[in-house]
């Protein structure tokens, strides 16, 4: 007999219920050496001490480029074009109380040099070394993704 999509396939997220669905864009900046920037959560934010890849909440009447452009530039201080950036994953996790949609991007031209904005710190990591960071799980199936496209 041979055993059912639903034994070789379990778990996933549960249903959506009463959980709003949240979408939020997410960026791998990637410099001219090939690291990628990785966002500290300050004190404060859910999540706290998490590395996290840089972005945020899409707003109303946005798309996920048009959120990355306007994140990038309060949260880092950097300009980007929508242009400039080009879709490689994206994430599904449903979190207790939400469940987070988030295209991932990647990005290797901008204007400036990265800054913390909002009291994060920040630290340009190698592909490789992303594993050695503990993220949101929404963001840990992107490490090995990006160590391998990267």
């Amino acid at each position: 007999m041979t055993p059912s999509f639903e034994q070789d396939c379990p778990g996933g997220p549960p249903p959506l219920g009463d959980r709003p669905l949240v979408l939020v864009a997410a960026v791998a900046l990637v410099d001219p050496d090939g690291r990628v920037l990785i966002a500290q959560r300050p004190e404060g934010k859910s999540m706290a001490g998490l590395w996290e890849f840089p972005g945020g909440k899409v707003d109303a009447g946005e798309t996920p480029e048009q959120a990355l452009v306007r994140e990038l530039h309060e949260e880092l201080g950097i300009e980007t074009a929508t242009s400039c950036l080009a879709p490689i994953a994206f994430a599904s996790h449903g979190y207790e109380t939400f469940h987070l949609l988030m295209p991932v991007f990647a990005c290797r031209k901008w204007a400036g040099a990265p800054q913390p904005r909002e009291g994060q710190a920040l630290k340009w990591v190698r592909p490789a070394e992303l594993a050695r960071y503990p993220m949101p799980p929404a963001d840990v199936p992107l490490v090995g993704l990006l160590r391998d496209l990267l």
